[in-house]
């Protein structure tokens, strides 16, 4: 049986967030997550490649739906869908079962940083063409997270 995607990220924190906390106190919290930054955003990038590759869905809304249900196994969130076109997918989070397991932890600001932040890098692997927008999140205290991916067209010459 596969695990969740929630569950791996429980599995992970345990390693995760000591090892974050000890280079924060080492380097620094600045240069620390942006260190963590960087090394996560390469493996969710190529997560984001890899997904796109297999999916083989040119249709952007059916694509990301596709992948926010398996970010939702298990309950992992609820969240109502605003839009759902061929370039563009819009979903405003409304419970994330992640942001409860990182504040009951105490650490919100890591599970930003560990969670939240592999959303835009993500988006990067599903190709230049696909932006996403996302003005806040449960992690950091809001009451929703709000998801705006787009494909960006490009102009055509004349």
């Amino acid at each position: 049986m596969a695990v969740s995607v929630i569950e791996q990220a429980k599995i992970q924190a345990q390693i995760l967030v000591p090892l974050v906390k000890a280079l924060q106190a080492e380097l620094g919290e600045e240069k620390a997550n942006h260190l963590v930054r960087r090394a996560l955003g390469d493996l969710y990038r190529g997560f984001g490649e890899e997904f796109w590759k297999n999916k083989n869905e040119q249709d952007l809304g059916k694509a990301v739906a596709s992948a926010f249900r398996t970010y939702a196994q298990d309950g992992a969130l609820d969240y109502t869908v605003g839009e759902q076109s061929q370039d563009a997918f819009a979903l405003d989070v409304t419970r994330c079962r992640y942001a409860e397991f990182y504040k009951a932890l105490g650490e919100p600001e890591l599970g930003f940083l560990l969670v939240c932040t592999a959303d835009f890098a993500v988006a990067d692997g599903f190709g230049g063409d696909v932006t996403l927008k996302r003005t806040q999140t449960i992690m950091q205290g809001a009451s929703h997270c709000d998801f705006r991916y787009r494909r960006v067209k490009a102009d055509k010459p004349a």
